[in-house]
């Protein structure tokens, strides 16, 4: 496909003059961030060499290159010795300042979401995980492990574990259609949390269903949430490190 930088019949002046004083290796960032954003080129493809760059905009050969290594630098590309510049994987972003629903935050950056139940049962508490609780050894927890997905893509597994005084019926909940989330928010109400991360090795468990390596780290964040004075749940949702992120602001 070429590409030209003159203006169409229907281009106003203004919009003509914007064009034209746009640096040009920045026309081409804009170029391949249009054509990525269109699908063009997804996730994991290889995007025209420098050299097919250069003879499409007949621009020099450092010229090209800014453009590339900018796009590189700010995660959009990545480069592989010997092989080619790919489109990388988006590092998907959740924040920390309140507890949300994964699914929520997927469906705002207008993705599709859903999940996959790889585990839903009864269980008696072992003597660390019933401290946790605050519960007596051997009382009974519901536990579930769930595989998130945005667009096709393993972003998150959920292990779960819940206090049935909080939430009697979560056993009878249909996963596929709500998340634990948004069930305990409602059964549950939220009095308070507590959370921390940390970067770990996922187990051949976890990096299977994260279509990952065990060696490819993972930010693992584990969470603690309480209800009219008692723990209602604790989650352990593992991430890999190469597709998301954690952010927040506050004022």
């Amino acid at each position: 496909m070429s590409a030209t930088w003159r203006r169409a019949p229907e281009t106003g002046l203004e919009e003509q003059q914007a064009i034209e004083t746009t640096p040009i290796f920045q026309r081409i960032k804009d170029h391949l961030l249009e054509q990525i954003a269109a699908g063009v080129w997804k996730e994991g493809d290889v995007i025209p060499s420098e050299q097919a760059l250069v003879k499409q905009f007949g621009v020099s050969r450092m010229t090209v290159n800014r453009a590339v290594r900018e796009l590189t630098a700010e995660q959009v590309l990545t480069r592989r010795q010997g092989s080619g510049t790919y489109v990388a994987q988006q590092k998907y972003q959740a924040t920390l300042l309140e507890i949300k629903s994964i699914a929520d935050e997927v469906r705002a950056r207008g993705h599709v979401h859903r999940s996959s139940l790889q585990l839903l049962e009864q269980s008696k508490a072992g003597d660390l995980l019933a401290k946790q609780f605050e519960l007596a050894p051997a009382s009974v927890l519901f536990h579930s492990v769930i595989v998130h997905f945005e667009n096709g893509v393993p972003i998150q597994v959920e292990d779960r574990w819940v206090n049935p005084a909080c939430a009697p019926l979560y056993m009878s909940q249909d996963f596929a259609a709500i998340t634990p989330n948004e069930y305990l928010m409602a059964a549950a109400p939220l009095q308070g949390a507590t959370y921390s991360i940390e970067a770990l090795s996922p187990p051949r468990d976890i990096a299977d269903m994260l279509a990952i390596d065990t060696r490819q780290p993972c930010l693992v964040l584990k969470r603690q949430t309480r209800s009219a004075g008692q723990v209602a749940s604790i989650a352990t949702m593992w991430h890999p490190g190469h597709r998301y992120q954690f952010a927040g602001s506050f004022a």
